[in-house]
């Protein structure tokens, strides 16, 4: 039987894909999660995978090329989005389209899948690069083409024996790799209300008064990369994963946004993102201290 390689995140659309492409298309699904730094256990949602009903499931490292090739790029280029989104998601979404079809390529398969709606940019970047790439392969996009609602997904996979962590209380949409995390839904939908403490995992309150002196950061940057924190010489892995630490202990890195969205609909999006707002005052020259309100 031929295959289809899905892009697979553990949660409840790609879960529910695997079930869906198999009755829609006949196709037996290959589930690859590919880890860009997005902080999950990754062996359990491999099982996961497995256990709904993937014929294979595969776990890439890519959190090395991610920020080597894809960061540290945007970084020199100082690209923030709509002068506020420092880019996080979107950065890795072409990364995913190439390991999906290298994958695909390898393992023989006639298509691959992704886990996009139809009201975002997301499912741009995935089309894109994949039809870039390998123009023949097929892509199927489950959520975009069929009609049932979150709650209809939660009730399918119910009816199905699909094990799932979410439920129907389940009030934002999260996404999030090295360089960014960002929060979507619930009640961020409603422009005029603050969002809840609650959407934050990476960062204190900038307001509350804390405890502690101040920190100084120095960055060394070799031919316009980041190379050392404080001295010591660190890959960009390790360094960037540093930064968001000792930022978010601070306070630092929160973005609460509305943006234009490329099909042309508005969206509310809060971030938090603080390795790559530690870095814009670092590359303009100035040495950025950190403390507590």
């Amino acid at each position: 039987m031929s295959t289809v390689v899905l892009a697979y995140s553990g949660g409840l659309d790609t879960s529910v894909a695997i079930r869906w492409i198999k009755e829609q298309y006949n196709l037996d699904v290959i589930a690859l999660t590919i880890d860009v730094g997005n902080d999950r256990d990754l062996p359990a949602i491999a099982a996961r995978a497995q256990q709904i009903g993937a014929i294979k499931t595969m776990v890439v490292d890519a959190r090395a090329d991610f920020i080597r090739y894809f960061v540290w790029p945007a970084l020199q280029a100082n690209a923030v989005y709509e002068g506020a989104y420092p880019l996080a998601t979107a950065l890795a979404r072409p990364l995913i389209a190439r390991l999906l079809v290298e994958v695909a390529r390898a393992e023989g398969a006639v298509a691959v899948a992704h886990g996009c709606t139809g009201k975002g940019n997301d499912q741009v970047r995935f089309d894109v690069s994949i039809n870039t790439l390998a123009p023949d392969l097929q892509i199927i996009a489950p959520v975009r083409e069929w009609s049932m609602t979150r709650d209809n997904e939660i009730a399918y996979a119910k009816e199905h024996a699909i094990p799932i962590k979410v439920n129907t209380a389940s009030a934002y949409s999260v996404d999030q790799n090295l360089w960014g995390r960002s929060i979507e839904c619930g009640i961020l939908e409603d422009p005029w209300a603050e969002p809840p403490e609650e959407v934050f995992a990476w960062t204190t309150n900038p307001d509350q008064p804390g405890q502690g002196e101040p920190t100084y950061v120095e960055i060394t940057f070799q031919n316009g990369i980041p190379i050392a924190l404080n001295g010591e010489e660190m890959d960009g892995v390790l360094l960037v994963e540093t930064l968001n630490q000792l930022g978010g202990k601070y306070g630092v890195g929160r973005i609460d946004h509305i943006e234009n969205r490329l099909v042309g609909i508005k969206s509310r999006e809060v971030y938090e993102a603080p390795a790559a707002v530690i870095f814009s005052p670092v590359l303009l020259g100035k040495r950025l201290v950190l403390y507590y309100g």
